[in-house]
This record gives C-alpha cells, sequence and structure tokens, in this order.
C-alpha cells in the first residue's frame, strides 16, 4: 500500500526479519449479512494491498457462523465487489468449513476444564455479567463437572435442546476488568438451514470464538480489523492459547472510515432498504460497493482515495468531498465530453435555413486527444438549459437574455431578438439569429461576447433521463447516530434523489450501462444499468464538475 504512513507495513516488515514468518498471510473476512460499503472498502486495499507489497497471500473468507442473518446473495455480491475493486483473492474460504474442527476445539477446552454448558436465558447472562464498574458473579452451572458439561455439549449438537435453551461459555474470570473475558459465549443453539452446511448443525460457533480458529486454521500472520475489535483482543489471543493452535496470528486494529454524510451501518442501510427509502442495496445514493458502482464511481477512484486516508489508529471523519475530487482526477482523461440539456428551453434561430442541416466537428476530450474527434448536427432549432436564459437579468448575467449575443459551444454567436410566451405568460420559445460568420474553429476575431451556452440540436436530440443526487444523510457528522430525540432516519434527506427529463446528442444513442461522460458544465454522468434502455437512456450524477475540496 502506496501513499500512507502505515503502521501495520511497519510491523510486518519487522516481523519478517525477525524470522517470525516465510510469508504474509492476510484475509479478508466479511459475514454474509448484507453487502459491502465503502468502509469495507478500506479493509479490503488494506489486507490485499499489503500482501501484495510483501508477495504474500490474501484469502477470502465468509465468517458465516450465523444463518438467521446470512444468505447466498450477499455471498455472491461480496465477490463481485471484491473483483470490482481490483483485488483477486488466492483462497475462498468459509468459516463453515471449519465447524467440525471448531467443535472439536470446543471440546478441548471442556476437557480442559476452560468451558461449560450453562443454563442461564441471554437476560440473565446479561445480569449476571456485571458492569464496567462491577464485577460480574458466577452461574449456578459453572461449576458443572467435565462429564457432564460433554454429555451435554453432544446432546446440544444432536438437537435435543431448543433454541436459547443452553449455550456453552469460555470458562476465564467473571470479575475481569474486560468485560469480553467474562465468560463468554461461544456457541449457541440455533435450530436454522446454513447457506452452506444445510440442516447438518443446529448449533453455531460464536463469531469471537471462530474467529481467531479460523485464522490459526489457515495459516494467518497477520488478523487486521478495525480498532472496535481491540477489547476483543485478550479473548483473541486467549482461544489461540487454549485452542492450542499450531499457527499464532497475530490481531492488529487500525481506525474504521467514517465518511461526512454517509451511514456505515449494515444495520441501518438494510433499514434504509427494507423501509423504501432507497431503491434496494445498489441504489446510487447508497455506499454500499454496488450502489456506487451503480452510480458510476470508478474502482481506481475508491482504491486512491482509500490509499490517500492512510492507515493508523485514528477512526475521524473523511469529507465525502475528497472522494468525489478522486472520482473527478480518475475520470477526466477517461470520460468523453458531450452536451446534455437537463431542463431544455427551445430556441428558433429564424434566420437559419429551414431545411438545412450541417455537421460541426467537437473534440472529445480536450484533455485526452486521443479520444478524437465527433460530428453533432446543428439546425434551426435547438434546446439550451432554461437557467442559461433570462427576460430581466440581474448585473453580471453573460448568458442569453433580449439584446445578449452568446457563443453556441461548438458552433455560432446568437443573438437573442424575441420572447415567445403562453396565454399563461410562460416561456414557451426564444427567437434569436445567429452570425453565419462566427462559426468555431475559423479563426473569427471580429467581436468577443462573455458567455458560452451548451446546446442539443432540437431535430436530433435523444429523450434523456437524468437522475440528481444529493447526500442521502444530512447530519454531516454524527452519520445520524440516534439520540434520545431522533433516530438516523430523521436525517435521511428528503431531496437526495431528483429526476428529470432532457435530451442529449445523437451520437448518445448507443450508449450502454456503465458508459460514462462528462456533459457540459454539469459533471460527469454514468448510464444507469437498471432503468436504462435503448430508447431512453438513463443517466446518474456521479460527481458535479465543481469542488470545494483542496487535497492537502
Amino acid at each position: 500500500m502506496e501513499n500512507s504512513s502505515n503502521f501495520i507495513k511497519s510491523i510486518m516488515k519487522e516481523d519478517l526479519e525477525a524470522g517470525k514468518h516465510d510469508k504474509i498471510v492476510t484475509r479478508f473476512p466479511p459475514e454474509p449479512n448484507g453487502y459491502l460499503h465503502i468502509g469495507h472498502a478500506k479493509s479490503i486495499v488494506i489486507n490485499f494491498g499489503l500482501a501484495d507489497d510483501f508477495n504474500g497471500q490474501t484469502n477470502l473468507r465468509f465468517d458465516d457462523t450465523n444463518p438467521l442473518k446470512e444468505d447466498q446473495e450477499y455471498v455472491d455480491s461480496i465477490k463481485e465487489d471484491v473483483k470490482w475493486l481490483g483485488y483477486d483473492w488466492d483462497e475462498l474460504r468459509f468459516a463453515s468449513d471449519y465447524f467440525e474442527e471448531m467443535y472439536n476445539k470446543a471440546v478441548l477446552l471442556i476437557k480442559k476444564g476452560k468451558a461449560y454448558v450453562d443454563d442461564l436465558s441471554a437476560d440473565e447472562i446479561r445480569e449476571y455479567r456485571g458492569t464496567l464498574t462491577e464485577p460480574g458473579k458466577d452461574s449456578p452451572y459453572r461449576s458443572r463437572s467435565i462429564e457432564e458439561n460433554l454429555d451435554l455439549f453432544e446432546r446440544m449438537r444432536k438437537g435435543e435442546f431448543k433454541n436459547g435453551e443452553k449455550v456453552l461459555r469460555a470458562k476465564i474470570d467473571m470479575a475481569s476488568p474486560n468485560i469480553n473475558l467474562r465468560d463468554p459465549v461461544i456457541y449457541r443453539i440455533a435450530h436454522a438451514t446454513h447457506h452452506n452446511t444445510g440442516d447438518k448443525w443446529c448449533i453455531y460457533p460464536m463469531y469471537a470464538f471462530a474467529h481467531p480458529l479460523e485464522d490459526a486454521i489457515e495459516g494467518v500472520t497477520h488478523s487486521l480489523c478495525t480498532v472496535e475489535f481491540e477489547d476483543q483482543r485478550p479473548f483473541y489471543d486467549w482461544v489461540i492459547a487454549e485452542c492450542e493452535t499450531e499457527n499464532t496470528p497475530r490481531q492488529i486494529e487500525f481506525g474504521r472510515l467514517n465518511i461526512t454524510n454517509t451511514v456505515m451501518s449494515k444495520r441501518k442501510l438494510k433499514q434504509l432498504v427494507d423501509e423504501k427509502f432507497v431503491d434496494g442495496w445498489d441504489d446510487p445514493r447508497m455506499p454500499t460497493i454496488s450502489g456506487l458502482r451503480r452510480r458510476g464511481f470508478t474502482p481506481e477512484a475508491i482504491r486512491e482515495f482509500v490509499k490517500e486516508t492512510g492507515v493508523s489508529k485514528g477512526s475521524g471523519f473523511v469529507d465525502s468531498a475528497m472522494l468525489d475530487h478522486y472520482v473527478r482526477e480518475d475520470l477526466k482523461l477517461k470520460a468523453p465530453r458531450t452536451m446534455g440539456i437537463l431542463r431544455p428551453l427551445k430556441v428558433v434561430i429564424t434566420n437559419y435555413p429551414e431545411d438545412k442541416v450541417e455537421m460541426l466537428e467537437a473534440e472529445n476530450n480536450p484533455e485526452n486527444e486521443e479520444m478524437g474527434t465527433r460530428q453533432i448536427p446543428f439546425s434551426r432549432e435547438i434546446y439550451i438549459e432554461q437557467e442559461d436564459f433570462m427576460e430581466e437579468p440581474p448585473k453580471k448575467y453573460f448568458r442569453l437574455f433580449p439584446g445578449n449575443e452568446v457563443r453556441l459551444k461548438h458552433a455560432y454567436f446568437i443573438k437573442c431578438e424575441d420572447v415567445i410566451k403562453d396565454v399563461n405568460g410562460q416561456i414557451v420559445e426564444i427567437h434569436c439569429t445567429y452570425d453565419p460568420e462566427t462559426k468555431s474553429g475559423t479563426g473569427f476575431t471580429g467581436r468577443k461576447v462573455k458567455g458560452t451556452l451548451h446546446w442539443v440540436d432540437a431535430k436530433h436530440a435523444i429523450p434523456a433521463e437524468f437522475r440528481l443526487y444529493e447526500p442521502l444523510i444530512l447530519d454531516e457528522e454524527s452519520n445520524g447516530e440516534d439520540d434520545e430525540t431522533k433516530t438516523f432516519l430523521d436525517y435521511v434527506n428528503p431531496n437526495s434523489l431528483q429526476i428529470i427529463q432532457g435530451f442529449v446528442e445523437p451520437n448518445m444513442k448507443d450508449v450502454k450501462p456503465q458508459d460514462k461522460f462528462q456533459f457540459f458544465r454539469h459533471g460527469y454522468f454514468n448510464v444507469d444499468p437498471k432503468y436504462s434502455t435503448a430508447e431512453k437512456p438513463v443517466f446518474n450524477l456521479i460527481v458535479s464538475l465543481k469542488s470545494s475540496f483542496k487535497l492537502k
């Protein structure tokens, strides 16, 4: 991983030089209970990037220990997202592949007197656990004999008990100042069909117990996770030691990626989907990888953004404008320039021949000559933006108004001569004249105008839909955290999506899903893969052209 101060990379280098490992092995371990979001992209870039730096390996491993929340749909989407971001895993693994081995390790703990079957309910366990300032108290079942625990645990596996009737707990220290070491639950009963193992199991390991075993089984050298797992590290190390694993992975925590105006919680994102605030997990307003892809963000931009945020213990907020900046930087040489009219106003050029159509030449990208040129039709009637005309303009308004002259991009100077209104006084079209001597590219120097307008030829224009986006969450830095008076849904922006109908140049008739363009003066747009059709393309606004963000 380049472009960042990286303390984890330094640790890996020291461990290699000290001979602790022959090869760096990392893993990206999502739980398949939802779609990946931009926060997961940081973990992907860190795990795959650091392993690549040392010619190591990275496994994609699904932590599928909770069949009640997991689904094959999420497995498939995660695999697609990782590959789209530009990474390929060395091995594809599932926690469920190791269920038998995990069960045997739990039996080992029971035989060592380090685990016991508990009959307390979830609420009772919570009550017995104590608080951050008060120690917990022992369960009345903590003193069960090894023989009784082995028998009960085997009967749990056979399905003799109902959900919640019994659990297996590690036996550590109910008075520990670290509440995670107060006899945590390591197995629970769940009579549910698993997406990978079917109905083979009715008991499932808890994540905190399963995760270190998975790392050890796979030979992971450095188990990288976000800082909220720091308090779990003592239990991670306890499992590795007491289960007598052959390999000893090292857990290292780094700061989460938090972005302004963005929700970074799978639970909250799922709520937005379930309650129809958005159009599915891949809605372009969502911070999911699939949503960003559909909106038009590029994997290159996301990778550079993540690298620039760096790797540290801190979890401060990053301005969402920084991600937009990297998208613009990536697209400015890749995206063809074109013209689109989002809110059309018809202009009739009264002195232009009625039956004439001429083809004008335009560069596809002035910053990248290799993208060549295109031909644009021009005739008597065109569309311009409604905002580019004012009947009574303020001072320093240099666009079109009665008596004023402007340049049409790639075309001619036109001058507003008349305004046509309907019976309600609404402007329906404006009449202009053009000066044939002012054609672009001819070197005309007779006079200058201050305004340049984009346009689309009315006769050949293709109807198009434009989807404009604002941040989904209005509260800039709390990410809509719930408090006593509000939930995060109170921060949802009611104007986060605006759908408008306009026109694009005729050369856009063959656009394909995920094609990206810069519309003159509007911004970068992506052809929506979900709703765009051959008859009517749909364009998602990726980012506007203007940015207040300055890279330090």
